[in-house]
């Protein structure tokens, strides 16, 4: 057994199912090669108890057994352990797994998992508004000239 402060601790983990459901409504979406993130920021009164964000899991039927579906969920509960969220953003994430996880190689998986916690920061720390309106002139010069 992995020593007690090398585990997934449940502060940082999102369990009720009207967090889970709040996040597919009102957050948005980081789609990556072997899962989607749905994120959103978590609420004031949330926020005041646990710092940084807070991660559930979803493996749906269709992607296999049981055995097949607690091995998705425990090779992300250690990516995202692995990886070092920050503590830096309150947000709700919830990591869906597709099935092509499963064959994936597991530094890609932390690198996807990492990939997906950069977006989240910058989406929701702030600098979107610009960082959105730079891209956005990019491509109209650069839609400009491909003609």
């Amino acid at each position: 057994m992995p020593p007690k402060n090398a585990r997934f601790p449940r502060t940082a983990r999102l369990l009720r199912h009207a967090d889970f459901e709040r996040v597919y409504r009102q957050g948005r979406r980081h789609f990556s090669a072997s899962m989607t993130v749905f994120y959103g920021a978590r609420l004031t009164t949330d926020i005041s108890r646990q710092p940084g964000p807070r991660v559930g899991f979803t493996v749906g039927k269709a992607l296999g057994g049981a055995v097949e579906r607690n091995r998705m969920k425990r090779r992300l509960r250690e990516a995202v352990r692995l990886c070092g969220v920050p503590a830096e953003v309150a947000a709700d994430v919830v990591i869906n797994p597709k099935k092509s996880l499963m064959k994936a190689d597991f530094a890609d998986v932390v690198n996807e998992v990492k990939r997906a916690f950069s977006v989240i920061e910058l989406k929701l720390s702030g600098k979107t508004a610009s960082a959105s309106s730079t891209d956005a002139g990019n491509r109209k010069s650069e839609a400009g000239s491909s003609f």
